[in-house]
């Protein structure tokens, strides 16, 4: 009984996910009709790149889902004529079958301040956020700035210099002298908890907040393979020599620029690091890695821990509870 039911769920679920799919599609590529779902579908607001959220529970934060005639009024009391809701942007589809769009507010010039208050929230930096947004509603935050910093930073074209349009999703761009279309990316870049066996490895860069360490990580150079920019990063920052990979997960991280991170594991032998690319490496014990997991947000500047770690909606963290159960696997047999 209990499997009958589980799998009618999961048809229920990917039948949700197929049609939200198609729907989400169609809505690019009709603007009238991406117009019509704007109007009755869910915003969410931020302020120069910064999301609007609200507290629901003790350290737990969550985006406020506003309707059109909300944003419009909350517009309207802080001075603006409520043209700027047509720049929304279309991220997703809600499992109530409501369109989800993303308005940035920032750059009409009008009050954070007073936005918040009337909305009831707070603008939160979307690294902080992480460490408490809920599971689910992390990526869509995170997919949320990323297309709107794509926008803010490809209003031109690259051929001709002429300013791009959109179409009402928000899904690509155009220049009406070349015809290019332009299109979101993510730049892709590989992430790698490497392990002696009994150890793990982590690194952190001079930009780190004190104590934070996290799994290595860089840019894929062109043309390179997965497994070639994996053992280049790793003998480049910590100059060792990957012996095996396994392929982990991948995940969307809006950092720098919207990045496409595909995480592995891997094994290696001696350590030699490059200051250059990483203030310090240090090799972690299992014990040592289930202390710093308790840090469960960020710590206040004055009682910063010696360590902690990425939140838990980041793909280093993934990597590292990944590799903390096979230890425990290990150590039980």
């Amino acid at each position: 009984m209990y499997i009958l039911c589980y799998l009618c769920i999961q048809s229920i679920r990917y039948c949700f996910l197929y049609c939200s799919r198609r729907y989400i599609n169609r809505l690019k590529e009709n603007d009238a009709a991406c117009l019509s779902a704007l109007q009755n579908g869910h915003i969410f607001l931020f302020h120069r790149l910064i999301p609007l959220l609200q507290c629901s529970d003790p350290e737990t934060f969550r985006p406020i889902a506003l309707t059109y005639s909300e944003v419009q009024s909350v517009l309207h009391k802080c001075g603006s004529d409520g043209s700027l809701l047509k720049e929304s942007i279309l991220i997703g589809c809600s499992e109530q079958n409501h369109a989800q769009f993303c308005l940035d507010v920032g750059k009409s010039m009008l009050d954070s301040f007073s936005i918040a208050q009337n909305c009831k929230g707070t603008f939160m930096d979307l690294r902080k956020a992480f460490f408490l947004l809920e599971g689910a509603e992390a990526p869509l935050v995170a997919k949320a700035q990323a297309l709107l910093q794509w926008h803010q930073i490809n209003r031109f074209c690259g051929a001709t210099g002429q300013l791009t349009q959109r179409n009402q999703a928000g899904s690509q761009r155009a220049c009406s002298s070349s015809s290019i279309v332009y299109y979101p990316k993510m730049s892709p870049v590989v992430i790698v908890l490497v392990s002696d066996g009994k150890r793990c490895l982590l690194g952190r860069q001079s930009s780190f907040p004190r104590g934070l360490y996290s799994a290595l990580a860089g840019f894929c150079d062109m043309g390179e393979t997965l497994e070639e920019a994996l053992r280049r990063e790793v003998a480049e920052e910590v100059g060792l020599e990957v012996q095996n990979i396994i392929y982990s997960s991948s995940q969307h991280w809006p950092f720098p620029h919207s990045s496409f991170m595909l995480a592995c594991h891997a094994t290696v032998s001696p350590l030699n690091v490059d200051h250059l690319e990483l203030e310090d490496a240090r090799w972690f014990t299992e014990e040592e890695i289930t202390c710093a997991l308790q840090v469960k947000a960020p710590p206040w500047r004055d009682h910063r821990p010696a360590v902690w770690l990425p939140p838990k909606h980041a793909v280093a963290h993934r990597l590292i509870m990944e590799w903390r159960e096979q230890q425990h696997s290990q150590d039980t047999e």
